[in-house]
């Protein structure tokens, strides 16, 4: 008969140890922000930086989605949270589509040296934004969608294409072949079996792909700032204006109001979606 082991060993201590360390070091900087956030710019001034606030107050809150200053404007931030809507929503379903559609053909197509074919697909995905920065806006001018909403939602939807098709390519090829076939012998054509069949199988690579998207774009800053025209500044774009925007004292309070209400849709998407993107992952979002 086997002893029954103890819970507490020396190595799962040491585990739970630097898990606990690891976790305080990186909510270490949420935590300075969000009670800094609710302090009035007296107890800031004093210098207690971990300390919790003993007057709490909302006015920075209010002060950062109402009246700030991001640039000439004071209006607060609302505007560019409105703008970043705007830019994600349609962003994200167009490039899910077409990373859908793509990803779909692209599991039929298997000629020899595909993987490599399919590596190079990637790679393209991290070609970094400034080297091809300056030829998209000579022709995005030439179509006169330079500056416009259009224009940026395209610019995201190309950027997001690489990694889409990839990810709806690798879930669409662990599918069983033989259910295609089944579809096919029942008079299943291309759009059919991609419409009626392979989208409701798609959901939880949807909502990987989803979380992924609206992240991105969401924090996306400089395709925002050089893409979207002064009508549309994304939200990242109108936080960096505040920030760099001081007449007078610096109110470190609204700053860090504007810096968490800039962050809180990510953090949402993440709160409630977190355990339907470990599920979409493990269904076969990176299988190859």
């Amino acid at each position: 008969m086997h002893a029954r082991r103890s819970a507490f060993t020396p190595g799962r201590f040491g585990l739970y140890a630097f898990l606990l360390v690891a976790a305080a070091f990186f909510l270490l900087p949420l935590y300075v922000m969000l009670v800094t956030s609710f302090k009035p710019m007296e107890e800031i001034r004093l210098g207690n930086l971990f300390a919790l606030p003993v007057k709490v107050t909302l006015e920075p809150w209010a002060t950062a989605w109402f009246s700030v200053c991001t640039g000439l404007q004071c209006e607060g931030i609302r505007g560019g949270f409105f703008n970043s809507l705007a830019i994600v929503i349609p962003s994200t379903v167009l490039s899910i589509l077409v990373g859908a559609l793509n990803g779909y053909a692209l599991s039929f197509w298997r000629p020899r040296g595909v993987e490599w074919l399919f590596g190079l697909l990637l790679l393209g995905a991290f070609v970094p934004y400034q080297v091809i920065m300056f030829p998209l806006v000579r022709a995005f001018a030439a179509m006169s969608i330079f500056g416009t909403l259009p224009g940026i939602v395209l610019i995201h939807t190309l950027f997001g294409m690489p990694v889409m098709t990839l990810l709806f390519r690798n879930y669409y090829a662990s599918v069983p072949a033989e259910l295609f076939k089944a579809a096919r012998i029942d008079g299943g054509g291309f759009w059919r079996i991609f419409i009626q069949l392979m989208l409701p199988m798609s959901l939880p690579i949807i909502v990987v792909a989803t979380i992924m998207q609206v992240t991105a774009i969401w924090n996306d800053f400089i395709l925002g700032l050089v893409f979207a025209g002064r009508e549309h500044l994304p939200m990242t774009v109108q936080l960096n204006n505040v920030i760099n925007t001081t007449t007078g004292e610096r109110l470190y309070n609204v700053n860090m109001a504007a810096t968490m209400l800039t962050s809180l849709v990510p953090l949402l998407v993440y709160l409630v979606s977190g355990r339907w993107f470990v599920r979409g992952i493990a269904a076969g979002a990176v299988k190859g």
